[in-house]
């Protein structure tokens, strides 16, 4: 995996940073195919307990830090190993599979804040994925979240970050059960 991977990246996504107020201090968060764990620890190092799940021990081995519990889970194979727990919020970056959709709503508490960004339908263009089973169809998070949750903000389109172009669909949103309106800046 090349050094500049979002993937071995340190620094969380700007649009989960930017979104994180969402995600209340001592919130539970689960971090779905958390690699290195970036996001599991910036939201630890915000306060929050988290666990952060992915298939691949040798990248997760890094996010084991205060507030981080690393569980390693093949989330594609079998049952879905989280059925008896809810959290607060779930961050998602860089990862599709989704037959987990109907998995990851239900694990949200019925206030929780989902934060997901991945790649969509057109990033063949620029590179990897490729595969139309690893690209979001155009409005497909929107139109997932709108069943259940209420959409703060959506974005789609190209982006060009740490040099590199690729098309994404960004999505934050919160369960019907938080108090509305919810801040839309950490002030």
């Amino acid at each position: 995996m090349p050094a500049d991977s979002p993937h071995t990246q340190l620094a969380p996504s700007m649009w989960i940073a930017r979104f994180a107020h969402l995600v209340p201090r001592g919130a539970r968060v689960l971090d779905v195919a958390a690699g290195s764990g970036r996001h599991a620890r910036f939201f630890a190092a915000r306060g929050c307990r988290v666990l952060a799940v992915d298939r691949d021990a040798a990248a997760l081995a890094a996010a084991h830090v205060p507030g981080v519990d690393a569980r390693t889970a093949d989330l594609e194979s079998g049952e879905w190993p989280l059925a008896d727990q809810r959290f607060d919020a779930i961050v998602v970056v860089n990862y599709l599979h989704r037959p987990l959709f109907p998995h990851l709503l239900a694990a949200l508490a019925p206030d929780g804040t989902l934060l997901y960004e991945t790649f969509a339908d057109g990033n063949e263009a620029y590179g990897r994925p490729q595969n139309p089973a690893f690209l979001l169809m155009p409005g497909e998070l929107s139109t997932l979240a709108r069943e259940r949750l209420t959409v703060v903000a959506f974005e789609q389109g190209k982006v060009d970050e740490h040099g590199r172009v690729a098309v994404v669909q960004r999505l934050a949103a919160v369960g019907t059960g938080r108090a509305w309106p919810p801040l839309l800046t950490g002030g």
